[in-house]
């Protein structure tokens, strides 16, 4: 069966479902899955150099916010 977001399980009934690929240089970009909708990838052009985060309401799972910091310019 398929599950959410790719997850090799289904989550617990009243979590969540969600993945996180940190991506490898330029060859795997880095991606966020959350209830099998891709919040951030280099297809919704989304994602920056650094610290990648998606900000998403803890009792709705509603998306609120993505940003990325670049931590090596500072």
């Amino acid at each position: 069966p398929r599950h959410k977001c790719g997850n090799q399980k289904s989550c617990p009934q009243n979590y969540f479902a969600f993945k996180i690929i940190s991506g490898a240089a330029n060859v795997v970009g880095p991606s966020i899955c959350f209830e099998d909708l891709v919040l951030m990838s280099n297809v919704k052009n989304n994602i920056g150099r650094g610290l990648n985060i998606a900000l998403v309401n803890g009792t709705t799972g509603q998306l609120l916010k993505t940003d990325a910091f670049d931590m090596y310019s500072g």
